[in-house]
């Protein structure tokens, strides 16, 4: 077995790329130094290959002319060009996915961002007076109205709205928190952990389970600038447990001269219960009953772009948006675009709730479910007739820190192969084309009908024929 022969017939860099370049789309369209460099390291695999060879039948499978390696030079460019961050279908149920990018925008969100994105923009210019004006002016009147708040202020995520909520009025002062709110957000990040980064000193009170209104009012003291109540949107405590009310806390807060800040994580901006779901506190509720200042989120349940929401009373949110902090928490114009877009919606909330995806997910009703699911089950047997395909009864969830208790009831489908473990189909559905991600349940695939898009019943049984046609392993 002479390796020295084989890798002396290696095809040179140079004959493949005068190969690849008479490619003409490729040509066109692969920059030099991307071809250069997917050629070489499939020379270099190759010459590792026969290197590592073990005997001369395994030599002699080893392709080393022009023809043998274009082939994977093409498959390397691809890979090489393949953008990092890409489009992937969701079949898990999980609405509000944080790993795949939360909330998707509508269409009018898309509108908005592709309308202002590629060109120049009224961003800080006020068209009326010809002068200098504020980015916040394109939401700000847009979340007044919808909520009735006094005042209105945008960052660009809900960690960020509680940090210079902390930074603005309770730097280097105290801050109370029941012990029972004091929760861990997505990241590792802990509410005490953004509370000190604020300059704020955090002062637990009552117990996990417990916390009465006396547990508060004995730990203020001359230095409590704040009271703040941190909505466990991800999580529930359940059992013997006893909470004070927001009302009340808002009495004590007007007593004591404080501010109650009242920090909702996800935010939702329309009653839930009225479509079945599990009841949510929204930011006009909490204003209502007292809060000063309410934050949120704007790409969970409000189903917009990640920002940070801030209302209130305006003296303590115009307060924020002078602190120096606002100009490096501020959201940039792809932002405000989709989010202004979004926020219309809201106008009208049953349009909101027919046109935000993840609003029309959530409330999706359960025949509309099954059939999804029997349409999908049956592109999937005519794809393949490896797949044994059924449609189930199963459990959606809405993710992204809320509704954490609740199982939304959905129809999936549940798919097994004779020649794949469940395991198996899963990694290759997830290294697909574009990528799917499922559900194990029972030693089978399952896909939630409930977070597909239209486009998803096309890709989803062609990448399952695909999976039976490749030879197995």
């Amino acid at each position: 077995m002479d390796k020295s022969e084989y890798l002396r017939r290696l095809s040179s860099v140079n004959d493949l790329l005068l190969a690849f370049n008479r490619l003409q789309a490729a040509a066109e369209e692969v920059p030099r130094q991307i071809a250069v460099e997917s050629i070489r390291s499939v020379v270099d695999s190759v010459r590792e290959a026969i290197r590592a060879a073990r005997d001369e039948m395994e030599l002699k499978s080893i392709g080393t002319g022009v023809e043998d390696l274009l082939p994977l030079v093409e498959e390397e460019v691809r890979e090489r060009l393949r953008p990092c961050l890409r489009r992937v279908i969701n079949a898990t149920g999980v609405v509000i996915h944080t790993n795949l990018g939360r909330s998707p925008l509508p269409r009018q969100a898309l509108d908005g961002i592709a309308r202002t994105a590629g060109c120049y923009n009224n961003l800080e210019l006020d068209l009326d007076t010809g002068r200098r004006g504020s980015r916040q002016a394109h939401v700000e009147g847009l979340l007044r109205e919808i909520t009735g708040a006094e005042a209105a202020l945008v960052v660009n995520n809900n960690a960020a709205a509680v940090l210079l909520a902390l930074s603005a009025h309770a730097k280097g002062r105290e801050v109370v928190v029941s012990r029972g709110q004091l929760i861990e957000i997505g990241g590792s990040f802990r509410l005490p952990e953004v509370m000190e980064q604020g300059g704020a000193r955090l002062v637990e009170v009552g117990t996990t389970n417990r916390t009465r209104l006396e547990d508060y009012r004995a730990a203020i003291g001359e230095d409590t600038a704040m009271l703040m109540r941190a909505h466990p949107s991800n999580f529930r405590v359940v059992g013997f447990t006893e909470e004070t009310a927001l009302g009340e806390l808002s009495s004590l807060a007007q007593e004591k001269g404080l501010i109650l800040l009242d920090d909702l994580g996800s935010g939702v901006l329309i009653e839930l219960a009225g479509y079945g779901l599990p009841d949510e506190p929204t930011p006009t509720r909490s204003l209502e009953e007292g809060a000063d200042l309410v934050t949120f989120s704007g790409d969970k349940l409000l189903g917009g772009p990640q920002a940070g929401m801030v209302l209130g009373r305006e003296e303590l949110v115009r307060a924020m948006a002078r602190h120096p902090l606002a100009r490096a928490l501020r959201p940039d114009k792809l932002t405000l675009a989709a989010l202004e877009a979004v926020l219309r919606l809201y106008l009208d909330p049953g349009q909101a709730v027919r046109e935000i995806p993840a609003l029309a997910m959530l409330t999706l009703p359960g025949d509309e479910l099954k059939r999804r699911a029997s349409r999908l089950a049956g592109r999937i047997r005519r794809a393949s007739g490896e797949f044994e395909v059924r449609v189930v009864p199963e459990n959606s969830r809405s993710g992204g820190g809320s509704l954490p208790l609740a199982d939304i009831p959905t129809w999936a489908v549940s798919v097994a192969s004779p020649r794949l473990g469940p395991d198996e189909l899963e990694e290759k559905l997830r290294l697909s084309e574009p990528p799917v991600l499922v559900r194990i349940r029972e030693d089978r695939v399952l896909l939630d009908p409930r977070t597909l898009l239209p486009q998803d019943y096309e890709d989803i049984p062609r990448l399952f024929a695909a999976i039976a046609a490749s030879p197995g392993e």
